[in-house]
C-alpha cells in the first residue's frame, strides 16, 4: 500500500468517508482514525497498529451535538467536565449508544469521547460524515507519535493517508475520566491534572491498581506501552549510577551525570511531556542502548509523565 502525506483536510476526510483509515494531528499525540459506523475501517486500525482487540478506542468529535450519536446518557459530572475542558486534552467515558460498534468499545457498555482543541483536527473532523474513533498513530507498544514523520516511520505502507500538521503541543495522551460510575474515576493521567479536575468535580478519585486490570475501560491501562528499543532506567533526582560502557542518553529536569552521550534537559514538566516520546524515537534512530529518565514531581502533568515512564520501563 502506498501511504500519501497531505496537508489537505478535504483529502484526508475523503479517505475516512470511503471507509479507510487516516492518521491526523491532535494537541496530545497523532491519532489513527476510522469512521465509527464502518466495522471494516475499524478493523483496519487494529490490523495496522497490531493492536489487541480488547483495547477500546476513543471517539473524536467536532461538536458537542455529536455526543448523542455516541453516548446514551450524560451524568452531571460529565456535563461539568465537558463544560470546562472541551475542546481539550480530556476523554470522558460514558455509557454508550447501543448502536456503537463493539469494535470501538472492545465489547464494553461504555465509550470514551474526546473533543480535540487542535484546529487541524477540528477542521478534519468537521469534514468527516460521522465521529471518528482513533487510538494513537503508532505501532502498539511503541512511543506515541507526536509528529507526522514518526507516524510515517511506523505506519508507512500500512495506512493510505497521513494528514500532515505541526508537532503535537502537549506530547502525552489525553486525561481519561470515567463518568459512567459514581464517584467518577481518573483512569489515565494527562495534561489536565487531578487537581484541575477536582476543582470542577471534587469527588473524582484516582483509580486503584486492582481496578486497572480487567476489563480495561480505556486505553493505557492493561497493556505495556510507550517503550523505545532502548532499555529504560528510572532515576530520582541526583542519581549518578551510569553505565559508561553503553551508549546512553538522559532526559529529565536536572543536569545529567557525566558520561551521557545524548541529553534532553527540560526547563519544566510541560517541556518534559512535550519532548518525551520524540526523544525516545531520536534515541532509537541513534542506536542508544540505555535511556536514563529522571522522575519528575508527582503532581500536575508530572503524574502523567511518571505513568508513561513506568510503563515504558516495564516494556523495555
Amino acid at each position: 500500500m502506498q501511504t500519501i502525506v497531505t496537508e489537505s483536510v478535504d483529502v484526508a476526510a475523503t479517505w475516512i468517508n470511503k471507509g479507510e483509515i487516516v492518521a491526523f494531528p491532535t494537541e496530545t499525540v497523532y491519532g489513527l482514525g476510522a469512521d465509527i459506523t464502518s466495522d471494516a475501517a475499524l478493523e483496519k486500525i487494529y490490523t495496522a497498529k497490531g493492536r489487541p482487540p480488547d483495547n477500546p478506542l476513543i471517539v473524536h468529535i467536532h461538536s458537542l451535538l455529536q455526543i448523542q450519536e455516541v453516548a446514551s446518557d450524560m451524568p452531571e459530572s460529565a456535563k461539568s467536565l465537558i463544560h470546562h475542558f472541551f475542546p481539550g486534552p480530556l476523554t470522558v467515558i460514558l455509557n454508550k449508544n447501543p448502536d456503537i460498534s463493539p469494535l470501538v468499545t472492545a465489547g464494553l457498555l461504555t465509550v470514551g469521547i474526546r473533543f480535540p482543541a487542535h484546529p487541524v483536527a477540528q477542521e478534519f473532523l468537521r469534514r468527516c460524515n460521522h465521529p471518528v474513533a482513533a487510538p494513537s498513530a503508532n505501532i502498539s507498544g511503541r512511543p506515541s507519535s507526536t509528529d507526522w514523520k514518526a507516524v510515517f516511520d511506523d505506519l508507512k505502507g500500512k495506512i493510505p493517508c497521513v494528514l500532515k500538521g505541526p508537532q503535537s503541543t502537549i506530547g502525552l495522551e489525553s486525561t481519561i475520566v470515567d463518568c459512567s460510575v459514581h464517584p467518577p474515576r481518573l483512569l489515565r493521567s494527562g495534561a489536565i491534572s487531578l487537581e484541575s479536575l477536582r476543582n470542577v468535580v471534587p469527588q473524582i478519585r484516582a483509580v486503584s491498581s486492582s481496578e486497572k486490570k480487567h476489563p480495561p475501560k480505556s486505553p493505557g491501562l492493561k497493556y505495556l506501552h510507550y517503550a523505545p528499543s532502548a532499555q529504560i532506567i528510572l532515576c530520582e533526582e541526583g542519581n549518578s549510577s551510569i553505565d559508561r560502557d553503553t551508549k546512553n542518553a538522559w532526559i529529565g529536569l536536572s543536569q545529567p551525570p557525566e558520561g551521557i552521550a545524548k541529553a534532553a534537559i527540560c526547563k519544566n514538566p510541560e517541556e518534559y511531556a512535550f519532548r518525551l516520546f520524540s526523544f525516545f524515537r531520536e534515541c532509537d534512530r541513534e542506536g542508544i542502548g540505555v535511556i536514563f529518565c529522571e522522575m519528575p514531581p508527582a503532581d500536575g502533568i508530572g503524574l502523567a509523565i511518571r505513568d508513561r515512564l513506568q510503563r515504558a520501563a516495564m516494556s523495555s
